[in-house]
């Protein structure tokens, strides 16, 4: 189901109901302000478990992140010393994903993994998204399921319009999940990759975000 969204003027009836389809373990494609992701709400394991699944890898080794509404619904999945609180302040909204240690607040399915990716995108539709749904949303790039072509097909030429274009988009992965969101066109640079474990923020990619320190 192809859903159109516009990022100045959201409808909330509509946010309600993608909010309400992730409640009850849908998975969804949206726009952030980096590349179309795919995504479910945290709590439900299930969904987790199948965007996994779809990826190809367990939910111990997928590569997976949360989009938070702000600060503060970061600070109870994740710790952050004061530095770090501000580094992210500078940086957010913004095309960044942040490497945390997690808190015990985590569902279940994330307490075996030490470390976090948390992102605030600067993107209004999927920020009233995670607002309306009231905890965050679990995130990994479109751009990883990029070989998710059928048995025996070789990957068409333009595929990249397959991660960029909505309608693309849902030719391509609709069957997989249970809404797209349609923002417009996609970019194809992904986020900034910021490692604040340690004693220093360390730049583990380089993306499409320019970090500016405190």
């Amino acid at each position: 189901m192809l859903i159109k969204l516009y990022e100045e003027n959201t409808n909330a009836r509509v946010v309600q109901k993608i909010a309400n389809a992730l409640r009850e373990g849908g998975l969804i494609i949206y726009p952030t302000d980096t590349i179309y992701a795919i995504g479910c709400d945290i709590f439900h394991a299930r969904a987790v478990e199948q965007i996994c699944k779809i990826k190809g890898e367990s939910p111990a080794k997928a590569n997976l992140s949360f989009i938070c509404s702000d600060l503060s619904q970061i600070s109870a999945y994740a710790k952050i010393s004061n530095p770090v609180f501000k580094l992210i302040k500078r940086n957010t909204p913004g095309p960044f994903t942040f490497i945390l240690n997690g808190t015990n607040a985590l569902p279940k399915l994330f307490k075996q993994k030490k470390t976090i990716g948390i992102r605030i995108p600067d993107n209004g539709i999927v920020s009233a998204i995670v607002e309306e749904l009231g905890n965050p949303l679990m995130t990994t790039s479109l751009k990883n399921y990029e070989n998710l072509w059928d048995e025996g097909e070789e990957e068409v030429e333009g595929a990249a319009e397959y991660m960029t274009d909505p309608e693309l988009i849902e030719e391509r992965y609709g069957r997989f999940v249970d809404m797209i969101i349609d923002g417009g066109q996609g970019g194809v640079q992904p986020s900034t990759v910021v490692d604040c474990t340690g004693d220093e923020p360390v730049v583990l990619r380089q993306g499409i975000g320019e970090l500016e320190y405190v």
